[in-house]
């Protein structure tokens, strides 16, 4: 696709930041959500593409708990759940999140139409996380 492994701001329109190091995208979309937030701004969604072997690292748990804490309603994740994960989490990867006052969709991450959908179903007050799974080559 145009994202690529790590999408490049210079190279794909709309990218606003390439997190670099795997871990590192969640926690710099809620610092950008509050900082909109804090300058009074309701408006862009923040969106964030992460890996579920990402939400290992532990500061996606502490991303993951502020947002939801605090109610921060304008950020969107969405996670590409393809099993990669080391420790997994009990009842799938929205639980992580709803557990932590998000709202949560689980789509086939290849049904193109699905996901669009589920990109804009979410609550006022609460961030909002799609789940797009794809089968692993192999499995």
């Amino acid at each position: 696709s145009r994202l690529g492994h790590h999408p490049d701001r210079l190279l794909v329109p709309g990218v606003e930041i390439g997190s670099g190091s795997l871990g590192h995208g969640l926690g710099l979309a809620v610092g950008t959500a509050l900082g909109l937030r804090a300058q009074g701004r309701t408006e862009p969604r923040v969106y964030v593409l992460v890996g579920d072997a990402e939400l290992d690292e532990g500061s996606n748990h502490e991303a993951i708990a502020y947002a939801g804490a605090t109610g921060l309603s304008t950020i969107t994740a969405i996670v590409v759940d393809n099993q990669s994960a080391t420790h997994g989490w009990p009842g799938g990867v929205a639980s992580r999140f709803t557990v932590n006052g998000w709202t949560a969709s689980t789509v086939d991450g290849r049904d193109h139409d699905a996901i669009e959908k589920a990109l804009r179903t979410h609550e006022a007050g609460r961030p909002h996380v799609v789940v797009a799974t794809v089968e692993r080559k192999g499995s």
